[in-house]
């Protein structure tokens, strides 16, 4: 099973794609998403979304995985932050993807083991976690973490349809 986790932003939108077979998640690719900054919010939406329709095209992930919405700094973030949201939710619908949300809290709890996580240990966690030997950028690291945290839900489940 291959899981594609997407941090969303309307500057910078991180992924990370892993794999899961058995109990054992492996790295497959990360990058972040940048259009210029400097273009209007309806382009950068644009090519948010034609990027991500890219990699879900040549990936082929089975399910895709984002953030739920927290509070942003101040009303216009957030407003900027839920339109890039919106685009994930349109390239996962758009490729027919089973989509799931998980906050930021459950994120961290899941990956670092406490819900009050700093970002550095999140990355760094990640990183042990993958074995990625190479520098992780931030948004790229919590798209890996929303990844990871899926594959928790995923053994959970399984776990206890065993029982």
């Amino acid at each position: 099973m291959k899981i594609l986790g997407i941090d969303p932003g309307s500057i910078k939108c991180g992924y990370g794609l892993i794999s899961l077979k058995g109990n054992d998640p492996s790295y497959i690719t990360s990058g972040t998403i940048s259009p210029s900054p400097s273009k209007p919010l309806h382009k950068r939406l644009k090519y948010i979304f034609d990027a991500l329709r890219e990699i879900i095209r040549e990936h082929r992930p089975d399910e895709i995985v984002v953030e739920k919405i927290f509070f942003a700094k101040g009303a216009k973030a957030a407003l900027s932050l839920g339109h890039a949201r919106g685009i994930v939710l349109l390239a996962a619908a758009s490729e027919d993807i089973n989509l799931h949300e998980y906050s930021a809290l459950e994120v961290k709890k899941a990956v670092v083991g406490y819900g009050r996580a700093e970002k550095q240990q999140v990355m760094e966690m990640v990183r042990l976690i993958l074995n990625i030997r190479e520098p992780l950028y931030p948004d790229s690291a919590d798209a890996l973490a929303l990844a990871l945290c899926h594959t928790n839900t995923i053994k959970f489940k399984e776990a206890i349809q065993r029982s």
